[in-house]
Formats: structure tokens, sequence, C-alpha cells
């Protein structure tokens, strides 16, 4: 396992003071908190832009609620899925 140590100044300090005691963490459990949400939120973005760029070369189709309730109706009825309901 790793061990880093981190330089704060005074007002960085008080924000983590503060933190810590918001959310009754400990400083490294806070720190570690904050990095994996970092990661998580890099990856949504990178998933975003994915789903954009796919977007934009017409490769996302969606569904209406009622194409989606008359497909998961037919399912019921014939047992097929809503793609082979096309």
């Amino acid at each position: 396992m790793g061990v880093i140590s981190v330089r704060l100044n005074k007002k960085e300090e008080k924000m983590l003071n503060f933190l810590t005691d918001y959310y009754g963490d400990d400083r490294s459990a806070l720190i570690k908190n904050s990095l994996i949400e970092k990661f998580e939120d890099l990856k949504d973005r990178e998933f975003i832009d994915e789903f954009e760029k796919m977007e934009e070369r017409g490769k996302v189709s969606f569904f209406s609620a009622d194409e989606i309730l008359t497909a998961s109706r037919k399912k019921k009825k014939h047992g097929k899925t809503p793609q082979n309901l096309k």
C-alpha cells in the first residue's frame, strides 16, 4: 500500500478539517473518497464524450415511452424482445 504526504496551506487545512467533521470521516478516507469521485467524474466525461460523438454520426436512436410500453406489452403477449418487434 502506498503512503503519501500532502502539504496543505492554512486555508486547505481548514477546508479539510471542515469536511472531515461534516462527513464524519478521517482525513485519509476523505482524501481517498475525493480521489475516487474525481476518477468517476473523468470516466463519466469520457462516456458522455463518446456518446456525443456517436450522436453526431447518427449512431444513436431513442424510443419514446409509448414505444417502450407497446413493445413491453407485445413481449408479454408474444414472448419477443423489443428489438424483434420492429
